[in-house]
């Protein structure tokens, strides 16, 4: 045995070829049959033996004397070989014992070598991967349990270094071999925890070993791990079971190390041993236990230990992971020491491991409350101090755990990760533990991937910032990611980018929340003001949106006017509690239950005031204090981890008076709900005091003596009721008050907490009382309160990167954000947030900097920034306009830069009505507005202005001299910023208008008018480049403004106002005619001709605007009176029928009786005219008299043709027949408007009498002649006998004294042939007398009549013509004078003293003194003395002379 083995290597070295690969071989078991496996065993026992051989030890003995007894060992594998071929046929029937139990005793034997142990091994795990026991062999069970105890306890000479590190890592193999076979469902909890504590003694040992040993024994560990907590989502539900066999399970206490905690009874641990070497493992390193005792409850856990293994193994081997940490964390070993010194290494293996056990057992981790309690205090606690290590490794295992954690268990961890996200991913990000800047990386990064979860921030902000005894996580790490985003005194790096990236995350994933519908707003809490319980408010179903949305709004507004009253009590309690009762926080009266339950629910509240407060000996305070305690639970709780959780919530006093209160409530408290130990309240207060004076002694450096143990338990003798508390009991508290300090000192430091032992006890009593974990799913519901923190922060970064960026890809995410930003703002009405982002978007555009036309275009075109930011700016424009207010002034500086670049589309802006144009307005291809100099340096030709021009002819026009070619540079710019605006769509802004809310319409057309400025004031002879780009702004934006209008004329009400006092202040203050004027004339034209078909209500406004037209100075009115009255022509033909008021009809004459004198214009005006009055077509009783006037207006002008003023005296007569048919319909319809017609009628011979005074014969005479058809010919219009005398007064009476006038006063060559007229006056004279005369014969004044008649003729015959008198008159005038006597004879009017008085007055003598004068001899022919006086007839009985006829 001691000589040195010389074995050869050569078979060792096979045999490891071929088995000692750490992949096990794929195979089946259907696929080997009992006869291979029976092959396959003797073929290993073959080459057990084989190698058995060639070592000295075992070959000398076998060689030297066949007859002496064969060594036990090779004897066991010979008869095994005798038997196994037997066994071929009922393979699985054979006890796999049999003949795996020679291998197990090479394993277990101190006498064999390395390399004959490790081919035993490699047998042993030929056996497991190729199947040779499964599931349906006979008593496997016993088998695998038989493999794990030799393997466990494997032994062998270590021969070399080599060799033995080969022996381990076969180790290794077959150990997890094991937990990899199809039969690992048999072996028991406690071989389990076997397997992986000798995994984890290789791993240990491994350290001082090769580096193929150390990876291949953690790889196998892991390996382990996750085949074990893979079985966790299959493992049924044990926990119950597991519970009923009285299994406690061990979780390491925080203060007592499992490394140092000595092992009760039961399995002592695996071995792994060498004889004559060096492997000998520490014992004193954590290890998985499961527990076993004797007696009833022993017997249970036996049960447990032996039963398949499941959940009592995991929790064992979790809570062994979790040992790992507390191991590191409280070794005080130097650094590398040994391979559990803390540094990178063990931490890393001992979280990697952590990690795939959550990884692999996933959500049923949760399900078993063992494992999760584990989770919640151990783990934690383990990853929020590592988390603050100095290693960025270290920091990335820990975060991809948490965040493992969050997305597989969240609901169960909400203070832990509370607590995680603001003391350890916060507090790095921000550098405020003094952190590596990889650090900060990391924790930015996993800030990052949170964000990136689904509802993440919803969960956050439901969760955290609506729970008042919380901290506001999300609106923290909104300002922490917005400040991390601006680069300060530095350039952009990865931590910029990646808290940009963390924003656009929240933002996104708010936005993607928002669906079609937008919810309604929930009332707002601020506006209850009834005082209720905050602590009482309860939700009545956390899973239930309808539920938990308006609650934690609720409790946000309680919140926030929590954190004011907070405040207020830090500066002065007594104050701050007044200012509650204002905010209805508190009630009016106050009582101790609502003061104690703010002073214990409030964070960050001073806790020395809440102290002092508490310990006060006013009676109020003390009974605030008896309910400040009672808010606690202390049930199954320790009085050290009671005390720690009361204290933890506010500094004890000073005092010795207040001290014995507040820790009297305590005891008090304490004892009513743990009254098992204590036998009354006086017990707990004694001992607790005792617990407050050893943290002194303890842990106050100016103790230099420390109180021993034996001190504490010989102070605490008797207080028991007499009796003495239990040794262990005392022991324990002294060991946790000396080895964790109660603080009594609140940490002052700002930002973010520090987790002491004490905060985090509190912490997980904290947890048992905090309201459910809410599962955001309708995020989307309360987006609107998120959003109103979160834009703000993001908008001042997106707009500080974006300013400092030049890659394109933070440059997309930049512009990704605003949309997304934009989106949220827009759906939900939030239009100061819109307009803060097109004020921050349009300054990246760069077209408002003060830069030459081609520079800037080139700029632009280069600037991949600007052109995004441009195309962003009318994205959010043609998608949220609804809810753009001031942002559209921004909006159209971008548009007027780009018009002024000359970049905008040919024709921008088109209106709703264009297209019916240009189907019905033959002319509507032609333009209708001359193209816009840049120089208005000459006054403008008065036909050189068209009419309503077409945007496009001016957009681009320029009169300068040829610009030099431009570069290809140049070209190529200007194509790209071409191409920009095209995908801009600034059309649709204008077209589009049409569906924008009416604030934002008016907000849209209110930026029109602002955009254009008082350009129009400038006269157009200004050179002035400034005045003409100034001009060319005006009339762009006028033009924009008249189509958003017309776009819009079904709500034209909102804008008319706005728009007409605009164009009214362009026409009225213009003096010379100017483009923008002629814009702003026939864009109001335009406007009135395209509303009145759809506007009834606002047709008189329209048609009143038009008065400005009047009001133009003359050369402008001038330069467009042609154009102007083509357009009103325009206007009247296609809305003649919806102009109905006289108001309307004013206006439209008083234009059309304006053009009656310009050259150009009458002859449009005179068709306008005509249109209406031909046929009586469109007169109407509002418009008759107007038209009337204008017809005369027509008719006296000289500017047309004789035979256009006949038409229009024509005109004027032919309007006659609508008012016989206006008066025979309003017989009809039994209507008294009789007054009415004869007043139109009268107004209608009175304008025929203005016009018989004419200088031109043919239009004299001819209106004469009308006029006595006016008179005589209408015979369907009742006049009233008044009338008639105001026709003789106004008309009859007045044109012959007018004729008479003209001829005395007037040259004859002015007035030519006056004669004539003078004739056609007195028959006028005379048939209207005649005509009238049934009427005014009843009259009191026919006498007046009757003479005025007499005295007419008379001074007529005495005019004389080249101063002789007229023939024709004399002739004619007795004439008519015996007609009229005939016919008042015969109709009783004229007879001798029938109407005579004594005065001699009467119309007999009256007639007979006037005839005395006009013809002397009418007198006996009509009235000779034999003729009998002729009795009354009735009027008009005879029929009328001839001579009474209508002289044609």
């Amino acid at each position: 045995m001691g000589c040195p083995n010389q074995q050869p290597e050569g078979v060792t070295a096979a045999r490891d070829t071929k088995d000692c690969s750490c992949t096990p071989p794929m195979a089946s078991s259907s696929s080997s049959s009992s006869a291979s496996s029976a092959f396959m065993v003797n073929s290993e026992i073959g080459a057990v033996l084989a190698v058995m051989r060639r070592n000295v030890r075992w070959g000398v003995q076998y060689m030297a004397d066949e007859d002496q007894l064969e060594h036990p060992l090779i004897k066991s594998f010979k008869e095994i070989r005798k038997k196994v071929f037997s066994w071929q046929r009922q393979w699985h029937t054979i006890n796999p014992i049999l003949y795996l139990q020679p291998f197990l005793d090479i394993i277990q034997s101190d006498e064999t070598s390395s390399p004959i142990t490790g081919v035993a091994l490699s047998s042993i795990y030929k056996f497991l991967t190729l199947e040779v026991l499964d599931l349906d062999t006979v008593n496997v069970a016993n088998a695998l349990h038989s493999i794990v105890d030799a393997v466990t306890s494997c032994r062998f000479e270590v021969t070399d270094p080599g060799s033995e590190e080969v022996v381990l890592m076969k180790i290794l193999q077959v150990l997890l071999g094991c937990m990899k076979n199809k039969a690992s469902v048999k072996l028991s909890n406690q071989h389990v925890c076997n397997v992986v504590n000798t995994c984890f003694q290789i791993v240990h040992q491994a350290g001082s070993k090769g580096e193929l040993l150390q990876r291949t024994a953690r790889h196998t560990m892991h390996e382990l791990i996750r085949c074990i907590f893979m079985h966790l989502p299959d493992v049924g539900n044990k926990e119950q079971e597991f519970a009923q066999g009285g299994h406690e399970v061990n979780i390491p206490n925080n203060d007592q190390p499992s490394m140092n905690k000595p092992q009760d009874n039961g399995y002592t641990g695996s071995k792994i041993e060498s004889v004559g070497g060096s492997v000998n493992l520490s014992t004193e390193i954590p290890e998985v236990k499961m527990d076993e005792t004797t007696g009833d409850v022993g017997e249970a856990k036996n049960h447990l230990v032996t039963e398949p293994y499941g959940v009592p193994s995991m929790v064992e081997i979790f809570n062994f992971l979790c040992s790992l940490l507390n191991a590191v964390e409280h070794s005080g070993i130097t650094p590398r020491s040994n391979s559990l010194a803390y540094d990178e290494d063990v931490p890393l293996f001992a979280l990697g491991l952590i990690n795939s056990a959550i990884e692999l057992g996933g959500t049923a981790l949760s399900h078993h409350p063992e494992i999760l309690a584990l989770i919640q205090n151990d783990l934690f606690h383990g990853l929020i101090q590592f988390g603050l290590s100095p290693s960025p490794l270290i920091l990335s295992t820990v975060c991809s755990i948490v965040l493992n954690l969050y997305n597989l268990m969240r609901v169960k961890l909400k203070l832990q990760l509370e607590t995680f996200f603001s003391s350890v991913l916060m507090k790095i990000a921000l550098n405020k533990h003094g952190a590596s800047y990889q650090q900060q990386e990391v924790a930015m990064e996993t800030l990052v991937d949170l964000c990136r979860q689904p509802n993440f921030i919803h969960e956050m902000y439901a969760n955290y910032d609506c729970d008042i005894s919380c901290s506001n996580v999300f609106e923290d790490l909104s300002n922490l990611l917005s400040k991390s985003a601006f680069p300060v005194n530095s350039p952009l790096s990865a931590i910029h980018v990646l808290a940009l990236e963390g924003l656009i995350a929240m933002i996104s994933g708010m936005a993607e929340s928002i669906g079609d519908e937008v919810p309604p707003l929930e009332p707002d809490p601020s506006s209850i003001e009834d005082h209720e319980s905050f602590w009482k408010v309860k939700c009545e179903n956390f899973e239930n949106p309808d539920a938990w949305v308006p609650y934690i709004r609720k409790m946000k507004h309680i919140k926030k006017k929590l954190t004011i009253g907070a405040d207020h009590f830090n500066r002065d309690p007594k104050k701050g509690l007044q200012f509650l009762q204002g905010m209805y926080l508190l009630p009016e009266t106050l009582d101790p239950v609502s003061v104690a339950c703010f002073l214990r629910y409030t964070s960050g509240l001073d806790k020395n005031l809440v102290g002092d407060y508490l310990g006060n000996h006013d009676q109020f305070c003390i009974d605030v204090l008896q309910e400040f305690a009672g808010t606690f639970d202390f049930r199954d709780m320790n009085l050290d981890i009671a005390l720690r959780v009361f204290l933890e919530t506010f500094r004890l006093p000073g005092e010795s008076q207040k001290i014995q209160r507040v820790v009297e409530a305590f005891a008090e408290r304490y004892y009513e709900q743990s009254p098992d130990i204590l036998a009354n309240k006086d017990a707990a207060l004694l001992l607790s005091y005792s617990l407050i004076m050893l943290n002194t002694d303890q842990h106050n450096a100016q103790v230099k003596k420390k109180m021993t143990e034996e001190d504490f338990i010989r102070n605490n003798r008797r207080i028991n009721g007499g009796n003495d508390l239990p040794r262990e009991y005392l022991s324990e508290l002294y060991r946790s008050i000396s080895e964790n300090e109660i603080k009594m000192t609140p940490d002052h430091g700002v930002g973010f907490p520090v987790i002491t032992h004490d905060n985090w006890v509190g912490l997980i009593h904290k947890s048992r009382q905090t309201a459910p974990f809410i599962v955001c799913n309708s995020g989307d519901r309360i987006n609107h309160e998120m959003f109103a923190i979160l834009s703000g922060p993001t908008v001042a970064a997106l707009s500080v990167i974006l300013d400092l960026v030049e890659q394109e890809d933070v440059l997309q995410i930049c512009i990704d954000g605003f949309l997304d930003v934009a989106k949220i703002a827009g759906s939900y009405h939030l239009d100061d947030v819109l307009d803060g982002l097109l004020v921050s978007l349009s300054k990246f555009t760069t077209l408002l900097l003060p830069v030459g036309i081609e520079d800037s275009v080139l700029a632009f075109g280069d600037d991949s920034k600007a052109r995004k930011a441009l195309v962003t700016v009318f994205s959010i424009a043609n998608a949220h306009g609804d809810y753009i207010r001031s942002g559209w002034r921004n909006i159209l500086d971008c548009i007027l830069s780009l018009h002024k670049l000359g970049l905008l589309p040919a024709r921008l802006a088109r209106d709703a009505a264009d297209d019916f144009d240009s189907v019905s307005d033959p002319d509507s291809g032609k333009s209708l507005v001359s193209p816009v100099s840049t120089k208005l340096a000459l006054p403008p030709a008065r036909r050189s202005f068209g009419l309503m021009g077409r945007f496009s002819e001016f957009l681009y026009y320029d009169t300068e001299k040829p610009a030099p070619q431009p570069s290809e540079e140049q070209v190529e710019a200007r194509n790209r910023a071409m191409e920009t605006v095209k995908d801009c769509h600034i059309e649709n802004v204008f077209t589009e208008s049409k569906f924008l809310q009416s604030e934002s319409l008016t907000s849209l057309a209110r930026a029109l008018m602002l955009g254009a400025g008082p350009s129009g004031n400038s006269p157009s002879g200004n050179s002035n480049s400034a005045g003409v780009e100034d001009e060319d702004a005006a009339i762009f934006c006028l033009e924009l403004l008249i189509t958003v209008a017309l776009n819009n004329r079904d709500r034209i009400m909102i804008l008319w106002q706005g728009v007409y006092e605009y164009i009214a202040n362009i026409v009225q203050s213009a003096v010379m005619p100017s483009a923008l004027v002629e814009k702003a004339v026939f864009g109001l034209i335009r406007i009135c001709r395209r509303l009145l078909p759809y506007k009834e209500d606002l047709t008189d406004d329209l048609l009143k605007s038009l008065q400005l037209i009047l009001k133009l100075d003359a050369r402008v009115a001038d330069a467009y009176c042609e154009h102007i009255t083509q357009e009103i022509m325009r206007l009247v033909k296609a809305n003649v029928s919806q102009i109905k008021s006289h108001m309307g009809w004013r206006t439209i004459t008083s234009l059309l009786s304006i053009t009656a004198r310009h050259p150009e214009a009458s002859e449009p005006g005179f068709d306008t005219l005509e249109f209406i009055m031909s046929d009586g077509a469109h007169l109407l009783p509002a418009n008759f008299v107007l038209c009337v006037n204008a017809a005369r207006q027509f008719a006296e002008s000289r500017v047309g043709d004789v035979a256009r003023s006949v038409k229009s005296i024509d005109l004027m007569v032919g309007a006659g027949v609508c008012l016989v048919r206006w008066s025979r319909e309003a017989e009809e319809a039994s209507l008294q408007v009789y007054q009415d017609i004869g007043e139109m009628w009268l107004r209608l011979v009175q304008g025929l009498k203005k016009v018989c005074l004419d200088s031109r014969e043919e239009i004299r005479n001819h209106a004469v002649l009308m006029l006595q058809r006016c008179l005589t010919g209408l015979d369907g219009i009742h006049l009233e006998d008044e009338m008639w005398l105001q026709c003789f007064d106004l008309v009859v009476f007045s044109v012959v004294d007018d004729l008479l006038e003209i001829i005395r006063e007037k040259s004859a060559k002015e007035y030519r042939n006056m004669e004539s007229t003078l004739v056609l006056s007195l028959k006028l004279l005379s048939k209207a007398f005649l005509h009238s005369l049934p009427c005014i014969s009843r009259l009191v004044s026919f006498e007046k009549i009757w003479v005025g008649v007499l005295s007419g003729m008379e001074r007529c015959m005495e005019v004389k013509f080249r101063g002789k008198r007229s023939e024709k008159i004399y002739e004619l005038v007795p004439e008519l004078l015996k007609n009229t006597l005939l016919v008042m004879k015969s109709n009783g009017i004229l007879h001798s003293g029938g109407d005579s008085d004594s005065d001699g007055d009467g119309v007999w003598n009256q007639t007979w003194v006037h005839m005395k004068t006009l013809a002397p001899s009418l007198r006996s022919e009509v009235f000779p003395d034999d003729e009998p006086e002729p009795g009354p007839q009735t009027v008009g009985a005879d029929p009328v002379p001839e001579a009474n006829l209508l002289v044609p």
